[in-house]
């Protein structure tokens, strides 16, 4: 394969969402500032479910790393609140143990101390949230609840009687709803207690480099851009692959399931990012109406064009029937795939691919925009029957960047023509969760889920959730059952 690259953007100092002269460098105060003006406000964070999986795996280490880089306010406390108390009584050294697992480079006690300084814990009991409120010290404070989705209406109006709503951002983890009933009841009773404009759905997908770097890339580059449609564009492919499984969250996917876990959510919002409208600014308001319109403008999907999985044993890999906390009669899938069509002018006519699944063979996420087949017979002559397809790949995980494949001739006197590639890389992830966390401190909803986009995004897979298609097994470490193929024949996945 004949191989081209491109000249990397001049570099410049690395701030916050800009690592590209060193990926790995750390963000110092004075980035953080020379980016972004100026730390957030000073506000108190309170942390629901502070001694739960979330906080522990993801929320604690990405808050020590945004202390240790400038991104939290100057002046406020973090304070954990859980039913369950840490081990040995000891929050700040189970928020220290959980730095210890996620950080990305050594720790340094002097940013560790910085830290550690601002832990606080409440257990949750009778009256405790009156403790929480005197321990605040700021008039400003963003609420995250790292709880089950189930429990959130109700902390919200705990939170409201005990005054500790009032004005505050609170912060929900997805799923948001089980289906498109429960996610409309949930936001009624979420919008008499907060309103919507202190609301923040996150989704850590929509934070991550390459995923915001879409809009810049569609709209930033007149080449892509003039060619973004169905004039220009055969069909378009979404992957959310995981190699591993369930692994101790049986419980949670007998009842969530690929299609509510990762459709319903990543994929829809990426679809969304990828097809919309130019905004008319890179404000949230903007941003996020054509999020909504795109999504708005999706047909529901039809289940004859749906593909449910479910993996088996497969090479030293146990089925899913066979993890715990799981039926071993399971009807729940770990795969889902769909065809999805937008009804408006610039999509007519393009089919949109999704899929995602557990226990497939490797770990990666990306999107594939497939451009339509020039003609062939200006090669004729020279014994070319069929060219490469030119398309576009918007890597998100584990590796980040953007690659375009083209046709190009092999040097020498015979014409022959071989795939050729230009790429842009990002390196390695980022912390979705830092960024996320700094711009809902900021109270910048842009990369967070509006109301009526989310609505319309359950009532896109509403109909596979009322009448589900059968599963189809397919063995683990592999890429899915075959229906999956059929289900894009005569194209094929780029990835299989």
């Amino acid at each position: 394969m004949l191989r081209a690259h491109t000249e990397r953007l001049p570099q410049r100092a690395p701030a916050y969402g800009d690592r590209m002269a060193n990926p790995t460098a750390p963000i110092t105060y004075s980035d953080a500032e020379a980016e972004n003006g100026h730390p957030p406000p000073d506000q108190d964070l309170v942390l629901v479910g502070a001694t739960g999986d979330l906080a522990r795996r993801k929320l604690l280490p990405a808050l020590y790393e945004m202390s240790r880089s400038g991104m939290l306010p100057r002046h406020g406390q973090i304070i954990g609140y859980a039913r369950t108390e840490p081990e040995r009584g000891d929050f700040r050294a189970l928020a220290l143990a959980a730095v210890a697992d996620g950080t990305r480079e050594a720790l340094d006690p002097a940013q560790v101390m910085r830290f550690v300084d601002r832990l606080q814990f409440v257990h949750a009991e009778a009256g405790a949230l009156a403790e929480v409120q005197r321990r605040c010290t700021q008039d400003q404070r963003l609420i995250y609840l790292a709880t089950p989705p189930g429990a959130y209406a109700s902390i919200a109006r705990e939170l409201q009687e005990a005054g500790l709503a009032d004005d505050a951002r609170i912060v929900i983890e997805k799923p948001f709803g089980s289906d498109l009933d429960s996610a409309r009841a949930l936001d009624r009773e979420l919008s008499a207690i907060v309103d919507e404009s202190r609301l923040f759905r996150i989704d850590h997908y929509l934070g991550k480099e390459t995923v915001r770097n879409i809009l810049v890339f569609r709209f930033g580059n007149s080449l892509f851009e003039r060619s973004w449609n169905r004039d220009a564009i055969d069909h378009v492919q979404l992957t959310v692959a995981e190699a591993d499984g369930v692994e101790r969250r049986g419980a949670f996917y007998e009842e969530v399931g690929a299609l509510r876990d990762v459709m319903q959510n990543h994929l829809l919002q990426l679809l969304a990012l990828l097809a919309m409208e130019p905004p008319g600014s890179f404000s949230a308001d903007a941003v996020r109406a054509e999020q909504a319109k795109l999504l708005q403008a999706v047909q529901p999907m039809s289940p004859a064009r749906f593909v449910r999985g479910q993996y088996t044993t497969g090479g030293h890999h146990s089925g899913y029937r066979d993890e715990p906390g799981v039926d071993p009669n399971s009807e729940a899938e770990t795969y889902a795939a769909a065809e999805v069509r937008i009804d408006n002018w610039r999509w007519s006519g393009v089919p949109f691919y999704l899929r995602t699944g557990k226990r497939l063979a490797r770990r990666v996420t990306e999107l594939q925009v497939v451009f339509r087949s020039v003609p062939t017979s200006f090669f004729t002559g020279a014994g070319i029957a069929e060219l490469p397809d030119n398309h576009l790949t918007i890597r998100i995980q584990p590796e980040q960047g953007i690659s375009f494949n083209f046709a190009a001739k092999v040097p020498g006197p015979r014409v022959l023509v071989h795939p050729a590639r230009m790429q842009y890389r990002y390196g390695a992830e980022d912390d979705a969760y830092e960024r996320l966390l700094y711009d809902a401190m900021r109270g910048d909803q842009t990369l967070f889920v509006r109301e009526d986009a989310l609505e319309a995004a359950w009532r896109i897979v509403q109909p596979v959730l009322d009448a589900p298609p059968p599963l189809n097994f397919y063995p683990a470490a592999s890429w899915g059952p075959s229906a999956a193929d059929a289900l894009i024949h005569p194209r094929a996945w780029h990835l299989h």
